[in-house]
């Protein structure tokens, strides 16, 4: 069978897709259309297999279909889907808001509201902490991404589709520099640079921003889609301290990073920070839609409905889903395995590194990891064109893997993928950038490749 006549049912459906969906709606990397997955693969609609690097942008941390997950799903879909908990109540949502509580980080009281999406929790963040702060201005960071409804995006300061025609966004929310020590925006080095970063943002309190009308300060503990941005250990410590001092929340936007993906259940738990509120989303539910804000009791008792309600938030088919989700972290001991798979995998980047000069830096936590490409390790210019090129290899060769910032390729496996697995996939990449290298893959491509 020749590639065309292989791609034919895949092309069939994205021409059908073209018609009836808004482009604003996707951003593709390849003719990848998924018939089904199971575990750490996945299979396309013409039978062929592949090794889930991206696990559907860090979501189905259980892997695909985890036995456990669809037995739960299936169990309550057959008592009832949904009857909104708006008015009404049913127990798994309770159950599910005080596991909730037991697995995210702070030694206090707590309660949880729920949501749909990673994006209707950071809105319902700003809402909140305006709510009970009594002040108006929120900071948060330049590169991060935090969704699209009008609240995330206005926090995202990483895509200028984000803002072109798209104004104006919320008031009153300012953006700061992340501590990228890879890509520094003041041009020094850790720990020489006495933290820039966060001497930048004393400065606009000092000039600017009056730190007593600041309500809140939302941020990734990894940024992610602006390529697996890990701050120096003395950041967020330093940052949970100015937040104290002035009495500002201090917010972990967790959606990507939470529910095992870093090694720990939580990223911030890596700084020992305790947030005010943290906001979760993506892994919650095993791809169900569901995202809980969870934070200290008297913040969330400082609202009230209707602020932050949704006729399909909670569903208890999501909450069935999210309660197995965490039963199977716990009871596989996904967390340590995230840790330990994680450390493999970054070995097995570093010598990648070691062989490839388009490899600029490697960089992770569990199994959050980010191969950065450049043209120079010098000037640290961005290998954009090699990026697409090297996962449409890989997508030729089996592996469904992506990249963001322009450069970054991004692993993210299901927490559950075993070693076989990682090393064919780290033999995928190998091969596909010895191709790119070589310039054996077509400028052609470039034009299907959209990405992040």
């Amino acid at each position: 069978m020749n590639e065309k006549d292989k791609n034919d049912k895949a092309q069939k459906i994205i021409d059908r897709d073209k018609k009836v969906i808004s482009p604003a709606s996707r951003m593709p990397y390849y003719p990848f259309v998924i018939r089904k997955g199971e575990g750490a693969l996945m299979e396309d609609v013409n039978g062929n297999k592949y090794i889930d690097f991206l696990t559907s942008a860090a979501a189905l941390n259980t892997g695909h279909c985890h036995p456990k997950v669809v037995n739960a799903i299936k169990k309550q879909a057959s008592q009832f889907l949904n009857y909104t908990s708006a008015y009404m109540y049913y127990e798994n949502m309770v159950e599910l808001a005080e596991e909730l509580i037991r697995i995210t980080p702070g030694s206090f009281a707590k309660k949880v509201s729920f949501g749909l999406t990673g994006s209707d929790a950071n809105d319902g963040a700003i809402k909140l902490a305006r709510i009970f702060t009594n002040r108006k201005k929120i900071i948060a960071f330049l590169r991060s991404y935090h969704g699209s409804t009008y609240g995330a995006l206005s926090l995202s300061a990483i895509s200028l589709n984000m803002r072109r025609k798209l104004g104006p966004c919320l008031p009153e929310i300012y953006h700061i520099p992340f501590p990228d020590c890879y890509r520094c925006s003041f041009n020094q080095k850790f720990p020489d640079c006495n933290l820039s970063c966060l001497e930048y943002f004393k400065m606009l309190m000092e000039n600017l921003i009056p730190p007593e009308e600041i309500a809140a300060i939302i941020i990734e503990p990894i940024q992610g889609d602006a390529g697996i941005i890990i701050p120096p250990e003395s950041y967020l410590p330093a940052l949970k301290k100015i937040c104290e001092k002035y009495g500002i929340l201090f917010i972990a936007e967790e959606v990507q990073t939470g529910f095992g993906r870093s090694g720990k259940w939580f990223a911030i738990e890596h700084w020992n920070v305790e947030p005010d509120i943290i906001l979760l989303g993506k892994g919650i539910a095993s791809g169900m839609p569901l995202s809980a804000i969870v934070a200290r009791k008297e913040i969330m008792d400082s609202w009230e409905a209707p602020a932050h309600l949704f006729t399909m938030g909670a569903n208890p088919v999501s909450c069935a889903a999210g309660l197995a989700t965490i039963k199977v972290i716990d009871e596989e001991n996904l967390i340590e395995k995230a840790q330990e798979m994680g450390n493999y995998i970054l070995e097995k980047c570093k010598e990648l590194k070691r062989e490839h000069e388009i490899i600029g830096d490697v960089r992770g936590k569990g199994l959050l990891i980010g191969i950065d490409l450049v043209k120079d390790r010098k000037t640290k210019v961005r290998a954009s064109k090699e990026a697409a090129k090297i996962i449409w290899q890989c997508w030729k060769k089996g592996l469904i893997l992506t990249f963001f910032s322009q450069s970054v390729l991004r692993i993210a496996p299901p927490l559950i993928i075993n070693k076989d697995q990682v090393d064919q996939a780290i033999d995928i990449i190998d091969q596909s950038i010895k191709e790119v290298s070589q310039g054996l893959v077509s400028d052609e491509i470039l034009d299907v490749i959209k990405g992040w």
